[in-house]
Protein backbone atom coordinates (compact mmCIF):
# COMPACT_ATOMS: atom_id res chain seq x y z
CA UNK A 1 0.00 0.00 0.00
CA UNK A 2 2.73 2.43 1.15
CA UNK A 3 4.51 1.47 -2.20
CA UNK A 4 1.68 2.45 -3.95
CA UNK A 5 1.10 5.65 -2.74
CA UNK A 6 4.71 6.57 -2.98
CA UNK A 7 4.31 5.51 -7.14
CA UNK A 8 1.30 8.08 -7.33
CA UNK A 9 2.98 10.71 -5.86
CA UNK A 10 6.12 9.89 -8.18
CA UNK A 11 3.33 10.22 -10.70
CA UNK A 12 2.27 13.83 -9.44
CA UNK A 13 5.13 14.75 -9.20
CA UNK A 14 6.47 13.74 -13.14
CA UNK A 15 3.15 15.36 -14.36
CA UNK A 16 4.17 18.52 -12.21
CA UNK A 17 7.54 18.61 -13.59
CA UNK A 18 6.02 18.31 -17.44
CA UNK A 19 3.03 20.80 -16.97
CA UNK A 20 5.89 23.31 -15.96
CA UNK A 21 7.85 22.59 -18.12
CA UNK A 22 5.06 23.00 -20.92
CA UNK A 23 3.83 26.12 -19.52
CA UNK A 24 7.41 27.55 -19.17
CA UNK A 25 8.01 26.23 -22.60
CA UNK A 26 4.68 28.41 -24.10
CA UNK A 27 6.40 31.47 -21.95
CA UNK A 28 9.36 31.58 -23.45
CA UNK A 29 8.43 31.20 -27.11
CA UNK A 30 5.69 33.53 -26.73
CA UNK A 31 8.31 36.08 -24.97
CA UNK A 32 10.28 35.43 -28.25
CA UNK A 33 7.30 35.81 -30.30
CA UNK A 34 6.83 39.11 -28.40
CA UNK A 35 10.62 40.09 -28.91
CA UNK A 36 10.84 39.51 -32.69
CA UNK A 37 6.97 41.44 -32.49
CA UNK A 38 8.52 44.54 -30.73
CA UNK A 39 11.90 44.73 -33.48
CA UNK A 40 9.14 43.99 -36.72
CA UNK A 41 7.31 47.62 -35.16
CA UNK A 42 10.35 49.43 -33.70
CA UNK A 43 12.60 48.52 -37.34
CA UNK A 44 8.81 49.31 -39.89
CA UNK A 45 8.68 52.57 -37.42
CA UNK A 46 12.32 53.77 -38.57
CA UNK A 47 11.70 52.54 -42.46
CA UNK A 48 8.20 54.89 -42.62
CA UNK A 49 10.26 57.65 -40.34
CA UNK A 50 13.11 57.75 -43.20
CA UNK A 51 10.57 57.52 -46.14
CA UNK A 52 8.69 60.16 -44.95
CA UNK A 53 11.12 62.75 -44.26
CA UNK A 54 12.53 62.26 -48.12
CA UNK A 55 9.26 62.22 -49.67
CA UNK A 56 8.45 65.87 -47.46
CA UNK A 57 11.96 67.07 -47.44
CA UNK A 58 13.78 66.02 -50.33
CA UNK A 59 15.48 69.45 -52.83
CA UNK A 60 13.54 67.79 -55.45
CA UNK A 61 10.24 66.39 -56.50
CA UNK A 62 10.03 62.82 -56.28
CA UNK A 63 7.44 60.23 -58.40
CA UNK A 64 6.41 58.08 -55.14
CA UNK A 65 5.10 55.67 -57.17
CA UNK A 66 8.18 54.93 -58.90
CA UNK A 67 10.34 55.49 -55.83
CA UNK A 68 8.56 52.98 -53.73
CA UNK A 69 9.00 49.96 -56.24
CA UNK A 70 12.43 51.04 -56.50
CA UNK A 71 12.81 50.83 -52.38
CA UNK A 72 11.15 47.55 -52.27
CA UNK A 73 13.31 46.10 -55.05
CA UNK A 74 16.71 47.62 -53.19
CA UNK A 75 14.96 45.93 -50.03
CA UNK A 76 14.53 42.90 -51.71
CA UNK A 77 17.60 42.58 -53.79
CA UNK A 78 20.11 41.32 -50.83
CA UNK A 79 18.04 38.43 -49.96
CA UNK A 80 17.48 35.48 -52.52
CA UNK A 81 16.91 35.96 -56.34
CA UNK A 82 13.90 34.09 -56.18
CA UNK A 83 11.89 36.78 -53.46
CA UNK A 84 10.44 39.70 -55.88
CA UNK A 85 8.30 42.15 -56.29
CA UNK A 86 5.78 41.69 -59.19
CA UNK A 87 3.14 44.04 -60.90
CA UNK A 88 0.29 42.87 -63.19
CA UNK A 89 2.30 41.82 -66.32
CA UNK A 90 5.13 40.15 -64.03
CA UNK A 91 2.45 37.42 -63.34
CA UNK A 92 2.02 36.23 -66.40
CA UNK A 93 4.78 33.80 -65.89
CA UNK A 94 3.38 32.39 -62.75
CA UNK A 95 -0.38 32.40 -63.94
CA UNK A 96 1.28 30.24 -66.85
CA UNK A 97 2.91 27.47 -64.76
CA UNK A 98 -0.33 27.50 -62.51
CA UNK A 99 -2.92 27.84 -64.80
CA UNK A 100 -1.27 25.53 -67.65
CA UNK A 101 -2.28 27.62 -70.28
CA UNK A 102 -2.45 31.30 -71.30
CA UNK A 103 -3.97 33.89 -73.96
CA UNK A 104 -1.60 34.08 -77.31
CA UNK A 105 -1.51 33.46 -80.74
CA UNK A 106 0.40 29.88 -80.35
CA UNK A 107 4.28 30.77 -81.64
CA UNK A 108 7.72 30.11 -80.30
CA UNK A 109 10.20 32.76 -80.58
CA UNK A 110 13.26 33.47 -80.95
CA UNK A 111 16.30 36.33 -82.09
CA UNK A 112 17.98 35.37 -85.41
CA UNK A 113 19.96 37.53 -87.35
CA UNK A 114 19.34 40.14 -84.66
CA UNK A 115 15.59 39.90 -85.32
CA UNK A 116 12.28 38.69 -82.98
CA UNK A 117 11.43 35.29 -85.63
CA UNK A 118 9.07 33.16 -85.43
CA UNK A 119 10.89 29.43 -84.62
CA UNK A 120 7.86 27.37 -85.03
CA UNK A 121 4.08 28.15 -84.82
CA UNK A 122 2.15 25.83 -82.84
CA UNK A 123 -0.14 22.94 -84.13
CA UNK A 124 -3.74 24.04 -84.91
CA UNK A 125 -3.05 27.74 -83.12
CA UNK A 126 -3.98 31.29 -84.30
CA UNK A 127 -0.62 31.83 -85.93
CA UNK A 128 -0.70 28.15 -87.53
CA UNK A 129 -4.02 28.40 -88.54
CA UNK A 130 -3.46 31.87 -90.24
CA UNK A 131 -0.13 31.26 -92.59
CA UNK A 132 2.55 31.75 -90.25
CA UNK A 133 5.24 29.83 -90.92
CA UNK A 134 8.57 29.21 -89.16
CA UNK A 135 10.92 31.64 -90.45
CA UNK A 136 9.02 35.04 -90.33
CA UNK A 137 10.86 37.73 -89.15
CA UNK A 138 8.30 39.89 -86.84
CA UNK A 139 9.03 43.25 -87.48
CA UNK A 140 5.97 44.72 -85.60
CA UNK A 141 3.84 43.96 -82.87
CA UNK A 142 0.74 45.81 -83.39
CA UNK A 143 2.63 49.62 -83.93
CA UNK A 144 5.45 48.31 -81.78
CA UNK A 145 8.86 48.19 -83.68
CA UNK A 146 10.49 45.25 -82.27
CA UNK A 147 13.89 46.24 -83.30
CA UNK A 148 14.97 47.02 -80.18
CA UNK A 149 12.78 44.42 -78.12
CA UNK A 150 13.46 41.67 -75.56
CA UNK A 151 12.20 38.53 -75.82
CA UNK A 152 10.22 38.73 -72.52
CA UNK A 153 9.02 42.52 -74.04
CA UNK A 154 7.88 40.74 -77.10
CA UNK A 155 6.45 37.50 -75.35
CA UNK A 156 4.01 40.25 -72.97
CA UNK A 157 2.95 42.47 -75.86
CA UNK A 158 2.12 39.20 -77.74
CA UNK A 159 0.36 37.19 -74.95
CA UNK A 160 -2.87 39.17 -73.74
CA UNK A 161 -6.46 38.24 -73.17
CA UNK A 162 -8.31 35.64 -74.61
CA UNK A 163 -10.73 37.08 -77.65
CA UNK A 164 -8.60 39.81 -77.83
CA UNK A 165 -6.44 40.87 -81.55
CA UNK A 166 -3.11 41.40 -81.79
CA UNK A 167 -1.34 42.53 -85.79
CA UNK A 168 2.09 41.20 -86.30
CA UNK A 169 3.72 42.87 -89.52
CA UNK A 170 5.73 39.85 -90.70
CA UNK A 171 8.96 40.29 -93.03
CA UNK A 172 9.33 36.45 -95.18
CA UNK A 173 11.83 35.45 -96.86
CA UNK A 174 11.85 35.97 -101.11
CA UNK A 175 8.99 38.99 -100.47
CA UNK A 176 9.36 42.20 -100.46
CA UNK A 177 6.44 44.02 -98.72
CA UNK A 178 5.46 43.03 -95.18
CA UNK A 179 2.64 41.00 -94.34
CA UNK A 180 0.09 41.85 -91.53
CA UNK A 181 -2.09 39.22 -89.88
CA UNK A 182 -4.86 40.12 -87.71
CA UNK A 183 -4.86 37.06 -84.99
CA UNK A 184 -7.25 36.51 -82.40
CA UNK A 185 -5.84 35.58 -79.15
CA UNK A 186 -7.12 31.91 -77.79
CA UNK A 187 -6.34 30.01 -74.96
CA UNK A 188 -3.07 28.36 -76.07
CA UNK A 189 -2.68 25.19 -73.65
CA UNK A 190 1.13 25.24 -72.15
CA UNK A 191 3.37 21.89 -73.73
CA UNK A 192 5.85 20.19 -71.59
CA UNK A 193 6.83 17.34 -72.39
CA UNK A 194 8.04 18.56 -75.86
CA UNK A 195 8.55 14.79 -76.98
CA UNK A 196 8.30 11.32 -76.33
CA UNK A 197 9.00 8.24 -78.47
CA UNK A 198 11.26 5.49 -78.73
CA UNK A 199 14.93 5.87 -79.55
CA UNK A 200 15.36 2.17 -80.78
CA UNK A 201 13.40 -0.99 -80.44
CA UNK A 202 13.73 -1.24 -76.86
CA UNK A 203 14.74 2.26 -75.20
CA UNK A 204 11.61 5.08 -74.42
CA UNK A 205 12.66 9.06 -74.25
CA UNK A 206 10.50 11.42 -72.99
CA UNK A 207 11.88 15.51 -73.01
CA UNK A 208 10.48 17.40 -70.10
CA UNK A 209 10.75 21.37 -70.48
CA UNK A 210 9.29 22.82 -67.18
CA UNK A 211 6.75 21.22 -64.52
CA UNK A 212 3.42 23.62 -64.67
CA UNK A 213 -0.25 22.12 -64.08
CA UNK A 214 -0.83 19.46 -66.58
CA UNK A 215 2.74 18.09 -66.65
CA UNK A 216 2.31 15.38 -64.90
CA UNK A 217 -0.80 14.43 -66.96
CA UNK A 218 1.49 14.99 -70.08
CA UNK A 219 3.81 12.33 -68.67
CA UNK A 220 1.54 10.18 -67.19
CA UNK A 221 0.09 9.89 -70.95
CA UNK A 222 3.80 9.25 -72.40
CA UNK A 223 4.34 6.57 -70.24
CA UNK A 224 1.45 4.73 -71.20
CA UNK A 225 1.69 5.04 -74.70
CA UNK A 226 6.07 3.82 -74.56
CA UNK A 227 4.93 1.04 -72.52
CA UNK A 228 2.43 0.12 -75.40
CA UNK A 229 5.28 0.12 -77.92
CA UNK A 230 7.24 -2.65 -75.21
CA UNK A 231 9.56 -0.30 -74.08
CA UNK A 232 12.18 -1.88 -71.47
CA UNK A 233 13.92 0.91 -70.30
CA UNK A 234 13.63 4.99 -69.86
CA UNK A 235 15.48 7.80 -70.66
CA UNK A 236 13.92 11.00 -69.01
CA UNK A 237 15.70 13.98 -70.06
CA UNK A 238 15.55 17.18 -68.25
CA UNK A 239 18.56 19.18 -69.54
CA UNK A 240 17.94 22.52 -69.25
CA UNK A 241 14.46 22.27 -67.53
CA UNK A 242 13.91 25.40 -64.93
CA UNK A 243 11.73 23.84 -63.21
CA UNK A 244 8.12 24.74 -61.53
CA UNK A 245 5.22 23.57 -59.47
CA UNK A 246 6.57 21.61 -56.76
CA UNK A 247 3.13 19.50 -56.77
CA UNK A 248 3.79 18.69 -60.53
CA UNK A 249 7.00 17.01 -59.53
CA UNK A 250 5.64 14.87 -56.24
CA UNK A 251 3.10 13.73 -58.89
CA UNK A 252 5.70 12.72 -61.66
CA UNK A 253 7.32 10.78 -58.67
CA UNK A 254 4.03 9.49 -58.10
CA UNK A 255 4.08 7.32 -61.46
CA UNK A 256 7.51 6.18 -60.78
CA UNK A 257 7.71 5.17 -56.42
CA UNK A 258 6.18 2.39 -54.40
CA UNK A 259 2.92 3.42 -52.39
CA UNK A 260 3.93 5.29 -48.81
CA UNK A 261 7.68 5.93 -49.91
CA UNK A 262 8.60 9.65 -48.87
CA UNK A 263 9.69 11.90 -51.36
CA UNK A 264 10.46 15.26 -50.60
CA UNK A 265 9.84 17.65 -47.71
CA UNK A 266 9.27 20.79 -47.10
CA UNK A 267 10.90 23.20 -43.96
CA UNK A 268 9.41 26.79 -43.03
CA UNK A 269 8.91 28.98 -40.32
CA UNK A 270 4.70 28.69 -40.49
CA UNK A 271 3.23 25.34 -40.08
CA UNK A 272 1.82 25.87 -43.66
CA UNK A 273 5.24 25.61 -45.05
CA UNK A 274 6.45 22.46 -43.51
CA UNK A 275 5.28 19.74 -45.27
CA UNK A 276 5.97 15.96 -46.07
CA UNK A 277 5.00 14.69 -49.47
CA UNK A 278 4.67 10.97 -50.43
CA UNK A 279 3.88 8.38 -52.83
CA UNK A 280 0.16 7.98 -52.59
CA UNK A 281 -0.32 5.53 -55.63
CA UNK A 282 0.80 2.46 -56.94
CA UNK A 283 3.29 3.01 -59.86
CA UNK A 284 2.51 2.79 -63.35
CA UNK A 285 6.04 1.51 -64.89
CA UNK A 286 6.85 -2.08 -63.55
CA UNK A 287 9.90 -1.88 -60.75
CA UNK A 288 12.57 -3.96 -62.80
CA UNK A 289 12.00 -1.27 -65.96
CA UNK A 290 15.85 0.48 -65.80
CA UNK A 291 15.54 4.28 -65.66
CA UNK A 292 18.15 6.41 -66.33
CA UNK A 293 17.88 10.97 -65.52
CA UNK A 294 19.57 13.64 -68.10
CA UNK A 295 20.54 16.48 -66.21
CA UNK A 296 22.70 19.44 -66.68
CA UNK A 297 23.47 23.02 -65.10
CA UNK A 298 20.17 24.19 -66.35
CA UNK A 299 18.39 21.28 -64.26
CA UNK A 300 16.98 22.93 -61.57
CA UNK A 301 14.12 23.23 -58.66
CA UNK A 302 11.15 20.41 -59.55
CA UNK A 303 14.04 18.75 -62.22
CA UNK A 304 16.45 18.36 -59.24
CA UNK A 305 13.50 17.13 -56.75
CA UNK A 306 12.86 14.26 -59.53
CA UNK A 307 16.27 13.43 -60.47
CA UNK A 308 17.74 13.75 -56.49
CA UNK A 309 14.30 11.74 -55.32
CA UNK A 310 14.97 8.91 -58.05
CA UNK A 311 18.71 9.07 -57.26
CA UNK A 312 18.11 8.49 -53.40
CA UNK A 313 15.30 5.82 -53.56
CA UNK A 314 18.18 3.85 -55.85
CA UNK A 315 15.37 3.94 -58.48
CA UNK A 316 16.79 6.03 -61.62
CA UNK A 317 21.12 6.42 -63.24
CA UNK A 318 21.47 10.21 -63.39
CA UNK A 319 23.70 10.92 -65.87
CA UNK A 320 25.18 14.36 -66.99
CA UNK A 321 26.48 17.17 -65.31
CA UNK A 322 25.76 18.82 -62.03
CA UNK A 323 22.90 20.38 -61.17
CA UNK A 324 21.70 24.02 -60.84
CA UNK A 325 20.95 24.29 -56.76
CA UNK A 326 18.00 25.85 -56.55
CA UNK A 327 16.16 24.18 -53.38
CA UNK A 328 13.78 27.09 -52.15
CA UNK A 329 10.18 26.81 -52.30
CA UNK A 330 8.47 30.36 -53.12
CA UNK A 331 5.12 31.38 -52.49
CA UNK A 332 3.48 33.93 -54.23
CA UNK A 333 0.94 36.44 -51.83
CA UNK A 334 -1.15 39.12 -53.43
CA UNK A 335 -0.70 42.72 -52.35
CA UNK A 336 -3.71 43.59 -54.75
CA UNK A 337 -5.23 42.92 -57.89
CA UNK A 338 -2.84 44.15 -59.68
CA UNK A 339 0.80 43.20 -57.23
CA UNK A 340 1.88 40.36 -55.67
CA UNK A 341 4.98 39.20 -53.71
CA UNK A 342 6.80 36.08 -54.85
CA UNK A 343 8.73 35.34 -51.40
CA UNK A 344 11.00 32.36 -50.18
CA UNK A 345 8.59 30.48 -47.46
CA UNK A 346 10.62 27.00 -46.88
CA UNK A 347 13.75 24.79 -48.33
CA UNK A 348 12.60 21.57 -49.68
CA UNK A 349 14.81 18.29 -48.85
CA UNK A 350 14.55 14.99 -50.57
CA UNK A 351 14.66 11.34 -49.07
CA UNK A 352 18.62 11.47 -48.00
CA UNK A 353 18.00 14.40 -46.01
CA UNK A 354 19.74 16.67 -48.62
CA UNK A 355 19.06 20.02 -49.21
CA UNK A 356 19.53 20.61 -53.17
CA UNK A 357 19.97 24.40 -52.39
CA UNK A 358 23.25 25.85 -52.87
CA UNK A 359 24.53 28.04 -50.11
CA UNK A 360 25.39 31.69 -50.09
CA UNK A 361 22.51 33.03 -51.28
CA UNK A 362 22.02 35.07 -48.25
CA UNK A 363 25.02 37.58 -47.67
CA UNK A 364 26.27 36.49 -44.20
CA UNK A 365 25.47 39.62 -42.65
CA UNK A 366 22.24 39.26 -42.85
CA UNK A 367 21.58 35.22 -42.34
CA UNK A 368 21.24 34.64 -38.45
CA UNK A 369 21.32 30.76 -38.89
CA UNK A 370 25.01 30.33 -40.07
CA UNK A 371 25.15 26.66 -38.81
CA UNK A 372 27.31 23.94 -40.59
CA UNK A 373 25.17 22.09 -43.00
CA UNK A 374 26.07 17.71 -44.09
CA UNK A 375 27.80 17.18 -47.23
CA UNK A 376 27.67 13.51 -47.23
CA UNK A 377 23.85 11.28 -47.34
CA UNK A 378 23.61 8.16 -47.99
CA UNK A 379 20.64 6.64 -50.64
CA UNK A 380 17.99 3.91 -49.59
CA UNK A 381 20.50 1.36 -50.35
CA UNK A 382 23.07 2.67 -48.20
CA UNK A 383 25.57 4.34 -51.30
CA UNK A 384 27.26 7.55 -50.32
CA UNK A 385 25.55 10.87 -52.13
CA UNK A 386 26.65 14.61 -52.49
CA UNK A 387 25.34 17.13 -50.30
CA UNK A 388 25.64 20.79 -50.44
CA UNK A 389 23.72 21.98 -53.40
CA UNK A 390 22.81 20.90 -56.58
CA UNK A 391 22.17 16.83 -57.87
CA UNK A 392 25.72 14.85 -58.48
CA UNK A 393 25.45 12.51 -61.33
CA UNK A 394 26.38 9.02 -60.96
CA UNK A 395 27.56 9.25 -64.21
CA UNK A 396 29.42 13.07 -65.15
CA UNK A 397 29.75 13.51 -68.89
CA UNK A 398 32.31 16.14 -70.13
CA UNK A 399 31.15 17.78 -73.20
CA UNK A 400 33.31 18.58 -75.92
CA UNK A 401 34.34 22.36 -76.36
CA UNK A 402 32.31 24.61 -79.06
CA UNK A 403 34.56 25.26 -82.01
CA UNK A 404 34.57 28.26 -83.68
CA UNK A 405 32.20 28.37 -86.54
CA UNK A 406 29.79 26.15 -84.47
CA UNK A 407 29.90 28.13 -81.61
CA UNK A 408 29.25 31.06 -84.22
CA UNK A 409 26.37 29.51 -86.11
CA UNK A 410 24.54 28.55 -82.69
CA UNK A 411 25.17 32.23 -81.21
CA UNK A 412 23.87 33.84 -84.64
CA UNK A 413 21.14 31.44 -85.60
CA UNK A 414 23.09 30.18 -89.07
CA UNK A 415 21.91 26.36 -89.09
CA UNK A 416 18.08 27.78 -88.46
CA UNK A 417 18.68 30.68 -91.39
CA UNK A 418 20.39 28.39 -93.84
CA UNK A 419 17.63 25.82 -93.91
CA UNK A 420 14.92 28.69 -94.12
CA UNK A 421 16.87 30.36 -97.24
CA UNK A 422 17.42 26.10 -98.46
CA UNK A 423 13.93 24.17 -97.46
CA UNK A 424 12.18 25.18 -100.75
CA UNK A 425 14.88 23.08 -102.98
CA UNK A 426 14.08 19.48 -100.56
CA UNK A 427 10.99 17.61 -100.67
CA UNK A 428 11.65 15.30 -97.84
CA UNK A 429 14.72 14.91 -95.28
CA UNK A 430 16.42 12.37 -96.54
CA UNK A 431 16.94 14.44 -99.76
CA UNK A 432 18.77 16.23 -97.79
CA UNK A 433 20.86 14.00 -96.78
CA UNK A 434 21.86 12.69 -99.89
CA UNK A 435 22.45 16.09 -101.28
CA UNK A 436 26.43 16.10 -102.08
CA UNK A 437 26.42 19.98 -102.28
CA UNK A 438 24.96 20.42 -98.95
CA UNK A 439 28.33 21.44 -97.22
CA UNK A 440 29.64 23.24 -100.28
CA UNK A 441 26.58 25.50 -100.29
CA UNK A 442 26.71 25.94 -96.63
CA UNK A 443 30.70 27.25 -96.77
CA UNK A 444 29.49 29.33 -99.41
CA UNK A 445 26.54 30.91 -97.31
CA UNK A 446 29.00 31.03 -94.33
CA UNK A 447 31.53 33.45 -96.22
CA UNK A 448 28.82 35.74 -97.29
CA UNK A 449 27.70 36.20 -93.78
CA UNK A 450 28.43 39.04 -92.20
CA UNK A 451 29.38 36.63 -89.12
CA UNK A 452 32.67 37.39 -86.69
CA UNK A 453 34.28 33.62 -86.63
CA UNK A 454 36.98 34.11 -83.92
CA UNK A 455 39.65 30.87 -83.94
CA UNK A 456 40.80 29.82 -80.27
CA UNK A 457 42.56 32.50 -78.73
CA UNK A 458 42.48 34.49 -81.45
CA UNK A 459 39.72 37.45 -79.50
CA UNK A 460 42.75 37.74 -76.30
CA UNK A 461 44.99 38.47 -78.96
CA UNK A 462 43.20 40.93 -80.76
CA UNK A 463 43.22 42.78 -77.57
CA UNK A 464 47.02 42.31 -77.05
CA UNK A 465 47.62 43.30 -80.08
CA UNK A 466 45.64 46.71 -79.64
CA UNK A 467 47.91 47.43 -76.39
CA UNK A 468 51.34 46.41 -78.43
CA UNK A 469 50.06 49.10 -81.44
CA UNK A 470 49.40 51.81 -78.84
CA UNK A 471 52.71 50.88 -76.50
CA UNK A 472 55.33 51.58 -79.93
CA UNK A 473 53.38 51.58 -83.39
CA UNK A 474 56.87 52.10 -85.09
CA UNK A 475 58.52 49.02 -82.98
CA UNK A 476 59.68 46.90 -86.26
CA UNK A 477 59.71 43.94 -83.22
CA UNK A 478 56.24 44.89 -82.35
CA UNK A 479 55.12 44.83 -86.26
CA UNK A 480 56.85 42.06 -87.21
CA UNK A 481 55.50 39.57 -83.81
CA UNK A 482 52.52 40.91 -85.20
CA UNK A 483 52.28 39.87 -88.46
CA UNK A 484 53.67 36.36 -87.78
CA UNK A 485 50.49 36.28 -85.76
CA UNK A 486 48.31 37.69 -88.21
CA UNK A 487 49.33 35.29 -90.84
CA UNK A 488 49.10 32.20 -88.15
CA UNK A 489 45.10 33.02 -87.38
CA UNK A 490 44.45 33.16 -91.15
CA UNK A 491 46.11 29.76 -91.96
CA UNK A 492 43.94 28.72 -88.85
CA UNK A 493 40.84 30.15 -90.32
CA UNK A 494 41.62 28.90 -93.47
CA UNK A 495 41.54 25.27 -92.52
CA UNK A 496 38.87 25.85 -90.27
CA UNK A 497 35.61 24.58 -92.15
CA UNK A 498 37.15 21.24 -93.07
CA UNK A 499 38.47 20.57 -89.86
CA UNK A 500 34.75 21.50 -88.40
CA UNK A 501 32.47 20.12 -91.53
CA UNK A 502 31.52 16.83 -90.07
CA UNK A 503 30.24 18.34 -86.66
CA UNK A 504 28.86 21.22 -89.05
CA UNK A 505 26.93 19.06 -91.00
CA UNK A 506 25.53 16.41 -87.68
CA UNK A 507 24.20 20.01 -86.44
CA UNK A 508 22.46 21.32 -90.07
CA UNK A 509 21.53 17.89 -90.29
CA UNK A 510 19.65 17.92 -86.76
CA UNK A 511 18.18 21.78 -87.91
CA UNK A 512 16.70 19.81 -91.23
CA UNK A 513 15.70 17.12 -89.43
CA UNK A 514 13.35 19.37 -87.14
CA UNK A 515 11.87 21.19 -90.29
CA UNK A 516 10.66 18.10 -91.71
CA UNK A 517 9.67 15.82 -89.11
CA UNK A 518 9.22 18.16 -86.24
CA UNK A 519 10.61 17.48 -82.70
CA UNK A 520 10.84 13.98 -83.13
CA UNK A 521 13.14 13.89 -85.97
CA UNK A 522 15.00 16.62 -84.03
CA UNK A 523 15.59 14.32 -81.18
CA UNK A 524 16.75 11.68 -83.87
CA UNK A 525 18.99 13.54 -85.50
CA UNK A 526 20.56 14.73 -82.00
CA UNK A 527 20.88 11.89 -80.49
CA UNK A 528 23.20 10.02 -82.75
CA UNK A 529 25.95 12.34 -81.49
CA UNK A 530 24.46 13.81 -77.99
CA UNK A 531 26.72 11.95 -75.17
CA UNK A 532 24.32 12.08 -72.47
CA UNK A 533 21.98 9.87 -74.61
CA UNK A 534 24.77 7.43 -76.19
CA UNK A 535 25.46 7.04 -72.69
CA UNK A 536 22.32 6.54 -70.91
CA UNK A 537 21.62 3.65 -74.15
CA UNK A 538 24.68 1.93 -73.43
CA UNK A 539 23.74 1.85 -69.47
CA UNK A 540 20.25 0.67 -70.37
CA UNK A 541 21.71 -2.03 -72.74
CA UNK A 542 23.82 -3.72 -70.01
CA UNK A 543 21.90 -4.56 -66.85
CA UNK A 544 25.23 -5.31 -65.54
CA UNK A 545 26.93 -1.77 -65.33
CA UNK A 546 23.03 -0.34 -64.61
CA UNK A 547 23.00 -2.25 -61.61
CA UNK A 548 26.81 -1.64 -60.72
CA UNK A 549 25.65 2.03 -59.76
CA UNK A 550 23.47 0.86 -57.15
CA UNK A 551 26.11 -1.06 -55.29
CA UNK A 552 27.99 -0.11 -52.28
CA UNK A 553 31.48 -0.63 -53.80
Amino acid sequence: MLKEKQEIRVLKYKKYKISAFIICSLLFFGAIKKDVYRQVRDNQNLLNDVYRQLIMNYVDDIDIEAFTKLSINNMLSDLDPYTVFMEKEEKSGIEMLTRGKYGGVGIVIGKREKRLTVITPMEDSPAKNAGIISGDKIFYIDSVDTKDLTMDDAAKLIRGKKGSKVTLGIKRFDEEDLIYFTLNREEIKVKDVSYAGMLDSSTGYIRLNRFSKNCDIEVRNALEKLMKENMSGLIFDLRDNPGGLLNAAVNILDLFIPKGQLLVWTEGKTKKSTREYKSRNNPIIPEDLNITILVNRGSASASEIIAGTMQDLDRAVVIGRSTFGKGLVQTVVNIDKDRALKLTTAKYYIPSGRLIQKPGYLPRDILADTSKIDTIFYTKGGRTVSGGGGITPDYKIKLDSPSPILSAGWRQGLFFNFVQKKKNKYNNFMEVVNDDSLMVNFEKYIESSDIEVFMKGESSYLDMKELLFNLDSNSVQITGAIDILDSYFEQKALNQFSFEKEKLKHWLLVEFSDYFDGEGGRVKQASKEDKDILKALEILSDPVAYNRVFSLQ
